[in-house]
Order: C-alpha cells, then sequence, then structure tokens
C-alpha cells in the first residue's frame, strides 16, 4: 500500500478509479514521480496504492489541490479547500471557475489554471 510519507503532499479531487480518466491518470503520474497524494473522489477504491476517499477529512501539510471537478461541483469544497491553507490550487483543463478564484486569492492561494499531467512531465510541477 502507498503511503504519502512527503511533508507537503498533493490533494486530487475528483479522483477517479476508471482509468481513462485524467484524474486517475494524475494520481499515477504523482506517485511515479514520488510525490505524496491524498484523493478525495465519488467512489472508495484505490490507485496507484492511493486510497480514494469520499468524504472531506482533516488534512494537513496539503501543499496543492488539483482540481478534477467542473465548478458547479466545485461549491461545495470552497470552504474546506482553503481550510486546508494548500500554497496553490490547480486548475485542470474543464475545471475553470473565476468566482473560486477570488475567493482563492483572497485568502493569499495561488491559482494556477494549468494541466497537471503537463506541468509533470514537464518538470514544472
Amino acid at each position: 500500500m502507498y503511503i504519502a510519507t512527503m511533508k507537503r503532499k498533493t490533494l486530487v479531487l475528483g479522483a477517479s478509479l476508471k482509468t481513462n480518466r485524467y484524474s486517475n491518470i494524475a494520481i499515477h503520474k504523482l506517485v511515479d514521480n514520488n510525490h505524496g497524494v491524498v484523493a478525495i473522489g465519488l467512489k472508495k477504491g484505490n490507485v496507484s496504492g492511493v486510497e480514494i476517499q469520499t468524504d472531506t477529512k482533516e488534512l494537513v501539510d496539503i501543499d496543492t489541490v488539483t482540481l478534477y471537478l467542473n465548478p458547479l461541483r466545485q461549491q461545495p469544497y470552497y470552504e474546506y479547500i482553503v481550510s486546508l491553507d494548500p500554497r496553490r490550487v490547480i486548475f485542470n483543463p474543464g475545471t475553470e471557475n473565476s468566482e473560486f478564484y477570488q475567493i482563492l486569492k483572497t485568502a493569499n492561494i495561488a491559482v494556477e489554471v494549468a494541466c497537471t499531467l503537463v506541468l509533470l512531465s514537464t518538470d514544472q510541477y
């Protein structure tokens, strides 16, 4: 079983067990690149040794939240994400959300409109 041992971790929000989903691929690539990973999705399961949780637990040392939820599905997570005090939130293609950008900027959390997979493959993560 994979255990996130890195001090600062990435939260994959919108994690999927389906192997063709970008969130699933991102978990594999994050693990392959030795990033600590935690994941929240609709269904419990395991991806690359990372347990997907279905509820919002108190997490510590979250450096990055990478979103795989459309803007409407993000709304219930606004306060939760801000409470984690991540350094940044990555809005992957299809997750762009100007309302949430403003909330994050007010909380001094960096907003990146980018693709996690591209960032990882180009050593910019």
